[in-house]
């Protein structure tokens, strides 16, 4: 079965604000509507169930990685936008919606490598430009480290520093939230796929853009201000990355699409430039 399906994906509506910083050159003009709406399916990819948005047209793909516990839906209003100029594919990692639980560890390598499976399948070629949140900015910083070549830009939105989880942030029994099963697996992992980051070599010569949540640094305490500290230590890891502040809470792809939204339109227009 083709993975290009579309239909309808209620509930797309743009937030009208934008975060305040210089306005991106203009991208390509959008596409006609109906190539930009899109609903999910689910496909078979190497033995498992996939549940995965495909919608848009063009290159580069715009590929999104949901934070942990968190599902494609919270990309809606993102794509909604961004699939009038491109490409784009969200999808829900093992034991999430609809998509199939897998059997091998839930750390950076396995779920860069199943992404990878997913993007062949879809006949999306690289580069791409990939989109991670929370967790997920996680494993795209794994992406992009360990398949430079695959990849023309990298945008992390409240990404998890790869050292999230160490030092004062370390959670200890108590801390540990009850999560559903998938989410605790990939937490248990999440120290792992730090350490695998920091083990490759950095993302370099190719535009990154980190979004940061600008509320939780009124947050004050041990754990909140190593926190925010890590916070601030993303873009470090990148150089040349460009950091954006956003007036939001940890959920901004809910909280402040039209942020994303911005970075994704900044991202695609830098990436044409330099073809």
């Amino acid at each position: 079965m083709n993975l290009r399906l579309h239909g309808v994906l209620a509930g797309l509506l743009l937030a009208a604000n934008t975060v305040q910083a210089a306005q991106p050159p203009q991208a390509a003009p959008p596409l006609a509507p109906d190539t930009a709406i899109a609903t999910t399916s689910t496909e078979n990819v190497k033995g498992r169930q996939v549940e995965y948005v495909l919608a848009g047209r063009g290159t580069p793909a715009v590929v999104f990685e949901n934070g942990l516990g968190g599902a494609l839906d919270s990309w809606r209003q993102v794509i909604s936008e961004i699939s009038k100029y491109t490409t784009v594919l969200a999808y829900n990692r093992p034991g999430y919606g609809d998509s199939a639980m897998a059997d091998t560890p839930r750390d950076g390598e396995h779920i860069a490598s199943e992404l990878r499976d997913l993007l062949a399948a879809a006949h999306l070629k690289p580069p791409y430009v990939l989109v991670g949140h929370s967790a997920g900015g996680l494993y795209m910083q794994y992406f992009a480290r360990r398949y430079p070549r695959e990849v023309a830009g990298l945008i992390l939105v409240d990404s998890t520093h790869p050292q999230q989880f160490q030092g004062k942030g370390a959670l200890d029994g108590n801390m540990r939230p009850r999560r559903q099963v998938a989410a605790q697996k990939e937490l248990d992992f999440l120290n792992a796929t730090g350490e695998a980051v920091l083990a490759l070599p950095t993302f370099t010569g190719k535009p990154v853009i980190v979004l940061s949540a600008l509320k939780p640094l009124s947050v004050h305490g041990e754990y909140a201000d190593d926190a925010n500290e890590k916070r601030r230590g993303v873009a470090r890891l990148y150089p040349g990355a460009k950091q954006v502040w956003v007036d939001s809470g940890h959920k901004i792809p809910t909280e402040k699409p039209e942020a994303v939204t911005e970075a994704v339109k900044e991202m695609l227009a830098a990436v044409k430039h330099t073809k």
